[in-house]
């Protein structure tokens, strides 16, 4: 997964909480970089509504491995891909 765009924009998403716009929906994202970049924890919840996306990802386990919490791969990478920054 490492050469891939889900790599390269999660690897490109700001460290801490950021505002993002997904599926038209306003959402928090926190995403944590650990481990000096070994593991990257991302949380989002979504702003006003229930849905959450939550993984963890780790880059230098099998050329990146993903480990989503209770969904779908799909569902973390899609978010993850088309997820837009947005100010509050």
């Amino acid at each position: 997964m490492n050469n891939t765009n889900f790599h390269i924009k999660l690897q490109a998403l700001a460290n801490g909480a950021n505002y993002v716009v997904y599926n038209k929906k306003r959402y928090l994202l926190i995403k944590e970089t650990l481990l000096n970049g070994k593991l990257l924890k991302l949380y989002a919840e979504e702003l006003g509504g229930n849905d959450v996306v939550s993984g963890n990802y780790y880059p230098t386990i099998k050329s990146g491995t993903l480990k989503p919490c209770e969904m779908s791969d799909a569902k973390v990478i899609d978010f993850v891909l088309r997820a837009e920054y947005f100010n509050k």
